[in-house]
């Protein structure tokens, strides 16, 4: 059963992923240009060489970007099928499109939204070359804090269920997973290399086309996954159960 709940999610990675390039594409692709063309007229300006082009901006903006893009999703898929077969049945009592929407709007908060607020995605041109290790390691260090806050709030919420029901659990442990991912982004360190010159508009534009894009991809995943698991869930167990005796 778990191989096959793998393969549609896998599937719902493809579907999500052929949308997310759509998308990145059309508005994301155009960003990405305008942020080059400020970099190269700055290096033009303080009189540096230009680099030399070793993959050219057709080939990265399509069948670079599609392979990219292909490769994540697939692989995001076959892991959130993975977590649905842990869930299903032993966290959720929900029905299998609940559990996968469920998922997805947890993951699409701790994995996008919470890094985001405290280290947001960046076009080229802003950012400091000699620094993008320690940022690189402060946005992963940000991502497991958030996902191990979530599942620590998942399991306080199921503790105060039977003191408090399961609604007035859920938004303890909320307010605790907030007041928490609040304490340590005060905590960690501010990174703030944008250039003064460089174009506001442009900078958010790419960071919203950041987050839109995951939100394509989770937000496809969760719904087509569902939709497949609860397909295949309900033929398994229509399987299992016991035919009728018949009666003479």
């Amino acid at each position: 059963m778990v191989g096959k709940l793998l393969l549609r999610g896998m599937l719902a990675g493809l579907i999500a992923g052929v949308l997310v390039f759509a998308f990145a594409h059309t508005f994301g692709e155009p960003l990405v240009d305008q942020a080059i063309g400020f970099e190269e007229a700055a290096a033009q300006a303080a009189g540096e060489a230009a680099e030399p082009e070793l993959v050219s901006r057709a080939t990265q903006a399509g069948i670079g970007l599609f392979t990219g893009v292909m490769a994540y999703a697939i692989a995001v898929g076959g892991i959130f099928a993975l977590i649905f077969a842990f869930v299903q049945g032993r966290v959720s009592t929900l029905s299998a499109r609940g559990t996968s929407a469920v998922i997805a709007a947890a993951a699409f908060v701790a994995i996008v939204i919470v890094p985001n607020i405290k280290y947001p995605a960046n076009p080229p041109a802003v950012g400091n070359p000699d620094t993008i290790g320690v940022r690189t390691e402060l946005f992963f260090l940000m991502i497991v804090v958030s996902i191990a806050a979530l599942i620590a709030a998942i399991s306080l919420a199921r503790r105060l269920a039977p003191r408090f029901g399961a609604w007035n659990g859920a938004i303890i442990a909320g307010f605790a997973y907030v007041l928490f991912i609040g304490v340590v982004q005060y905590l960690l360190p501010v990174i703030n290399e944008v250039p003064e010159n460089y174009s506001a508009l442009v900078l958010w534009q790419f960071r919203t086309t950041s987050i839109g894009m995951h939100a394509i991809l989770w937000t496809v995943i969760g719904l087509a996954f569902g939709a497949l698991a609860e397909r295949k869930l309900a033929v398994a167990s229509a399987v299992r159960r016991p035919a009728a005796p018949v009666l003479h």
